[in-house]
């Protein structure tokens, strides 16, 4: 009966994608398994009649063994959810997750026999949980305005620890002219690759990330020693140890060019459905970032621009009302003195008109006194017509005065 129960159950199983399995005895022999769980642990293991501790030695310590020995011994059944597990060993080494039962084989006196192992792999739902749940962090970075280099570094160390297969992220960012490309972020390609493809110009056939970029489409570049794209970087590629390139462009919502989003392969290979997925979310999550930073950047100029114009009208403001205050000066100064020069001229004009010319010298002059004239220096006397001619002839700086000022204002006009 039970054996005609297990050979049902393989049945059901067989081209199933669920994990089955039938152990045997105390050692967990493997009696029977489908394709799924051989493909699981890897093709090359697809061995039965051994036991399962030998054919997955990376097991031991991980506790599975454990509880597979507490199902013999007690005969109740086990359910995992979401256990993580880790196949293989070395660079074959992967984290996997399962859902997954353990129930015993009975014989017809009811004896416990072996183990019935059967599970669903839920790998792909995890990393997709654990990429969203990323996502969502690097939304909130992006609105509360992180650096861009740190979400960007972050976005890629997101990507290539939770992709199921190794991969390698760059971002690289396009000029405002968008004729070339500079770094922005590739936390695990050697820095003599980033400084080597810093700058690279955009256009047909310059590897994978300047085609993409010129085409503004995605280029799969699925193995980088016998593509045309790359004949102008395969040695640096080679050197690198990369074998495979799938970028695609990053994109403002006006279509204009951002920059670059590539995934790296240490060896060639297809993407499949949800790698383009991947590589479309990312790369919409990278221009929503690119495009905060430039607004910031923006907002920043025309911030400093505006402080410095209101700098300049304050300047402007400050030298206004420092010429208004000298002006009031000059004119607070020129009416002092003009006043003082009416208080001259009025002086002036009240001392007596001489009857006699007084430019006569010590002979003296007995003619009327005519006309009054002054030197520069304010000097002032009346004099008959021939006597202040000879003085104007004579003297440079003698003039005719006006009588009521005294030769005061020409003087201080002069």
């Amino acid at each position: 009966m039970a054996q005609r129960a297990d050979e049902d159950l393989r049945s059901m199983f067989g081209q199933s994608s669920a994990v089955y399995a039938a152990l045997a005895g105390p050692d967990h022999v493997v009696a029977a398994a489908n394709t799924a769980f051989f493909d699981a642990i890897g093709g090359q293991r697809a061995l039965t009649g051994v036991p399962l501790a030998r054919l997955m030695p990376e097991l031991s310590g991980q506790g599975f063994l454990d509880l597979l020995d507490r199902v013999y011994r007690t005969g109740e059944p086990y359910t995992g959810r979401d256990e993580r597990v880790l196949l293989g060993t070395g660079p074959d080494e992967r984290e996997a997750f399962f859902d997954f039962s353990y129930e015993p084989r009975r014989d017809a006196d009811g004896e416990v026999t072996g183990i019935r192992m059967i599970g669903v792999e839920t790998t792909q739902v995890k990393q997709a949980q654990r990429l969203m749940a990323e996502h969502r962090a690097l939304l909130e970075q992006i609105a509360r305005q992180a650096p861009l280099a740190e979400v960007l570094d972050g976005m890629a160390r997101c990507i290539e620890q939770l992709t199921p297969e190794q991969v390698l992220v760059s971002v690289l960012l396009a000029d405002p002219d968008g004729r070339h490309l500079r770094h922005g972020a590739a936390p695990s390609l050697p820095d003599f690759y980033n400084a080597a493809i810093d700058g690279i110009a955009t256009g047909e056939g310059v590897g994978s990330c300047g085609t993409a970029a010129h085409r503004r489409e995605p280029v799969i570049v699925t193995d980088i020693a016998t593509d045309p794209f790359w004949d102008d970087f395969r040695s640096l590629a080679d050197r690198a140890d990369l074998a495979a390139c799938w970028s695609t462009p990053i994109l403002a919502r006006d279509g204009g060019l951002l920059g670059t989003f590539a995934m790296y392969h240490r060896t060639p290979r297809v993407p499949g459905e949800a790698d383009l997925a991947l590589a479309r979310v990312f790369a919409g999550t990278a221009a929503l970032a690119i495009e905060r930073h430039h607004s910031e950047q923006a907002r920043q100029v025309a911030e400093a621009r505006a402080k410095a114009a209101n700098e300049e009208l304050a300047r402007a403001v400050r030298a206004e009302q420092q010429l208004r205050a000298e002006a009031e000066q000059r004119a607070a100064a020129e009416a002092e003195l003009n006043a003082r020069l009416r208080e001259a001229a009025a002086a002036q004009a009240a001392r007596p008109h001489p009857e006699r010319c007084q430019l006569g010298g010590s002979a003296g002059c007995t003619a009327p006194a005519e006309v009054k004239i002054a030197d520069s220096w304010g000097d002032a006397a009346w004099g008959c017509l021939t006597h202040v001619e000879e003085a104007i002839i004579s003297v440079r700086s003698v003039f005719i005065a006006s009588e009521e000022l005294g030769g005061l204002r020409a003087y201080v006009s002069r």
